[in-house]
């Protein structure tokens, strides 16, 4: 540990010591190393890349998935008189001019982006010739395609920090299993030596479950919450409403209570956030999005109302309690009929295979090298926007695809000065050539609309002019310029030898991935249905084997209960007939069993969504019955029907 690190640690943030593992990761980027850092919720993963980007002569790009998170960090930070910024979406142009401004003067220390981000064209410009010392990857786990949380960008990520010559990869998440941490360390090429994973179990946090009815449920948690000690709360549930319906009730019951859910507008969102920061009371009911990256240090409570998704959720989100190490409660309403609702949005997830095939057999039907509008072409084949990225991340990694830069494929600009005033700023062929771009979009009575690709072939330059020229203009605050209809390029590198044999394979991908995410489920229940000390099982998941039972949790106390069983729906004997006019109607929306099942789960998908199918009253009849037993009888229907 250098003396260096220890004097900006007291310097910049107060502390006089590491907490368990931080050192490590340290002194391993300063030393030039990439590295990852495996710590539990609260361990203090981003002083992992905050104090470094103190020590080194370049810009932290930290890649974090939720605005929240930035918005937490950038604002302690600025507290701290550390000069960091975020890019979002929320972000005004003059916002978002003073933070690119800012990191081409190189006064930026910590710039903080999604992973989308870099989808962006002008953001992956902006980024050449930017010195990069350290490209930090928050929530990493999201490069394993066997993690919890599997997305897409997150596979890119290692390329880009590549393509910007990023002299150091910190890649961090709480929820890494030893397989998702090899995952980790082979993605962004970090050795094994360099991988710091410190003890997951933390001693103050008290695992209590209770085994309810959904009838009980709103009474057992005001039980829950009047028995922890007093102080801030998360409550935890599934859906969207039923965050707005629990809140509710806790309010009317006399707590402090408000719904948090990403259905909210930001500017809600952001409000219900700073009142929880700043009250000692606040009770906050919330989907998973709420927490990542809050710094709290006095949460006493953390209740699931509905079952986690997972263990790695489950354990994400308790790990936001008791970061000030005094004894917290974290207790969990143990309902089975909620794995009903959890199980639907995994088989949700998996496309038809005929909608598989017809995606295989449309990407090697086209050009070479082509674009996609991916809303698009999630609509045409039925297939929902992530889980096709998912499927066309796999034909690159199986050499099929290779992913080129997405681009925008409309521009709207509004002439902040008159059009003869920015043109006389120019002379000869440059004045010609605005003119002519100016001329060639087509005017509204605000706005006039451009498609860069088809202007630049009209004015016989590159494309690449057109968006210089609006990217200049617009830096100049001549033109307001918005950038929307996202193309993303690919180029086929080799035909499908045989397109059903590769179509099934992708199938059958889907289907192993709905398999494990089942299997999550079955894993949080057989954690809630154990008898002995559901700590030390839940650390052995992660790696960690604790040396003796903890004594508290309600396995080792003996306080278990036998879990009701789900009592699903049963399925109305008249639903078919009704059913048959509305498959009449609507055509290839409902033509398969699987998207029948889907229709009446109320699980939508981008043709439900087209034909505006979730306002049909048929739409949900069986959210409550398991989504296997739908599809069965739906085949079954069909079947007898030819």
């Amino acid at each position: 540990m250098s003396n260096e690190s220890l004097t900006a640690l007291k310097q910049h943030f107060g502390f006089d010591h590491f907490l368990p593992g931080q050192a490590d990761v340290v002194d391993h980027l300063l030393g030039g190393h990439s590295t990852a850092a495996v710590f539990p919720t609260g361990g203090g993963k981003s002083l992992c890349y905050q104090l470094p980007a103190l020590l080194l002569p370049g810009l932290t790009l930290v890649v974090s998935p939720l605005i929240a998170l930035m918005k937490d960090q950038i604002d302690a930070l600025q507290r701290r008189g550390i000069a960091s910024a975020r890019l979002d979406s929320s972000l005004s142009r003059d916002e978002y001019r003073t933070v690119m401004d800012q990191v081409r003067a190189g006064t930026l220390r910590l710039l903080y982006v999604a992973p989308e981000r870099f989808n962006n064209e002008r953001f992956r410009q902006a980024l050449e010739g930017i010195h990069i010392s350290l490209f930090a990857v928050d929530e990493a786990h999201c490069i394993s395609e066997w993690g919890h949380n599997f997305r897409p960008d997150y596979l890119k990520l290692a390329g880009f920090a590549q393509r910007y010559n990023a002299e150091r990869i910190l890649a961090l998440t709480a929820t890494a299993t030893p397989r998702v941490l090899d995952d980790i360390c082979a993605g962004f090429g970090i050795s094994p030596q360099h991988a710091v994973r410190t003890g997951f179990y933390r001693p103050n946090l008290i695992l209590r479950a209770t085994a309810v009815r959904a009838a009980r449920r709103d009474s057992a948690l005001l039980s829950v919450i009047g028995q922890q000690p007093p102080g801030p709360t998360i409550v935890y549930v599934t859906l969207q409403r039923t965050a707005e319906q629990v809140a509710q009730r806790l309010a009317t019951a006399g707590l402090p209570a408000r719904a948090y859910h990403a259905g909210m507008k930001d500017e809600e969102r952001a409000l219900v956030q700073d009142w929880f920061m700043e009250s000692p009371t606040a009770v906050v009911v919330a989907t998973i999005a709420f927490g990542m990256g809050i710094d709290k240090a006095n949460i006493r409570g953390v209740c699931h109302y509905n079952l986690p998704k997972s263990l790695e959720n489950y354990a994400q989100e308790i790990g936001r309690a008791g970061r000030d190490y005094e004894r917290s409660l974290c207790h969990t309403l143990v309902c089975a009929d909620d794995l009903t609702v959890l199980e639907n949005f995994i088989y949700g997830d998996t496309p038809d295979p005929e909608s598989v095939r017809s995606l295989v057999d449309d990407v090697f039907a086209r050009e070479a090298d082509f674009d996609v509008n991916l809303f698009e072409m999630s609509t045409q084949h039925d297939i929902r926007p992530l889980v096709l990225r998912t499927l066309l991340t796999r034909l690159e990694l199986e050499g099929y695809l290779e992913g080129g830069t997405p681009f925008y494929s409309a521009y709207k600009f509004r002439p902040l000065e008159t059009r003869e005033q920015i043109l006389a700023r120019f002379e000869g062929e440059r004045r010609q050539f605005l003119g002519d771009l100016f001329n060639f979009a087509r005017e509204g009575r605000v706005w006039s609309q451009l498609d860069p690709a088809e202007a630049a072939t009209s004015l016989r330059v590159d494309r690449d002019r057109v968006i210089r020229a609006l990217d200049w203009l617009a830096d100049k605050e001549l033109l307001e310029v918005q950038a929307g209809g996202v193309r993303n390029r690919y180029r086929r590198l080799q035909p499908a030898a045989d397109a059903q044999a590769l179509a099934e394979s992708l199938h059958a991908y889907n289907l192993q991935r709905e398999g494990a995410e089942i299997e999550r489920l079955q894993q949080v229940m057989a954690l809630f249905n154990l008898d002995g000390c559901r700590a030390a099982a839940l650390a052995a998941h992660f790696g960690e084997v604790l040396e003796a039972p903890c004594g508290q949790c309600s396995g080792c106390t003996g306080d278990t209960e036998v879990i009701p069983a789900r009592v699903p729906a049963a399925i109305p004997d008249a639903l078919w007939s009704r059913l048959q006019p509305v498959v009449a109607r609507v055509g290839a929306a409902l033509a398969t069993p699987r998207s029948i099942a889907r229709f009446l789960c109320g699980l939508s998908s981008p043709q439900i969504s087209r034909g505006r199918l979730a306002k049909d009253p048929l739409f949900g009849t069986l959210a409550e019955t398991p989504f296997p037993t739908v599809l069965t009888w739906a085949l079954n229907q069909v079947q007898s029907q030819r």
